[in-house]
């Protein structure tokens, strides 16, 4: 059987995670490769209604700590029926954010209790890490401007959120990174698609290549 493999994607608003998620994805699956790719919160029939009430319903207010559970109530029902399942089969699962998100949005950027965060995750996702997690990181003013972050713009509970907040997140990642730096790979994702992509790729086929 193939190596199965657990790849995530995260970075702030407009770092373009999900693009290159969606690409590697494309790439591994033309060279033969079994891949599944998932979104955070997403990725199930219950994930995709617990998304458009965190993203999109602009009439219903959502404290830190209940979006806290409603992503992780999303990426426990994605782990089990998904993710796993896939994992045990052999496969490539790529995900489009994971937990380190509640850890940077809600816990470092909104101020919600980290270790509550890391229960709830440990109660959602068990022992589950990816192998890699690929940081595209892009200052802030960039970010916001590729998001399309404007008032005519499709409303987004996160982007529409003051920039401090996109801030924190953004400092809060890097420090992530810095304290797993076996787990974490920093893309600078202010760069031609292109390049990014091939820094990503380059480092997927060193993975591929190790001993399992």
């Amino acid at each position: 059987m193939k190596r199965a493999l657990f790849l995530s994607f995260e970075g702030g608003e407009g770092s373009g995670k999900s693009l290159q998620a969606r690409g590697l994805a494309q790439t591994l699956s033309e060279r033969g490769r079994d891949v599944i790719l998932t979104r955070e919160p997403g990725g199930t029939a219950a994930g995709e209604r617990i998304r458009d009430i965190l993203l999109h319903a602009r009439e219903i207010p959502l404290s830190p700590e209940a979006q806290v559970l409603l992503f992780s109530s999303a990426r426990a029902q994605l782990v089990r029926e998904v993710i796993r399942p896939a994992l045990e089969a052999g496969k490539i699962v790529i995900a489009d954010r994971f937990f380190d998100s509640s850890v940077v949005y809600q816990g470092h950027g909104q101020g919600v209790s980290l270790e509550a965060i890391r229960e709830v995750t440990r109660l959602a996702v068990g022992t589950l890490v990816p192998d890699r997690t690929f940081l595209l990181d892009v200052p802030v003013e960039i970010g916001l401007a590729r998001s399309g972050w404007r008032a005519e713009a499709k409303w987004d509970r996160f982007e529409a959120d003051a920039t401090g907040l996109h801030v924190r997140v953004r400092d809060a990642y890097l420090r992530l990174a810095a304290a797993e730096p076996r787990r974490f790979v920093v893309i600078r994702a202010d760069r031609a698609e292109a390049e990014v992509a091939d820094d990503i790729r380059r480092e997927v086929d060193a993975l591929l290549g190790a001993p399992a």
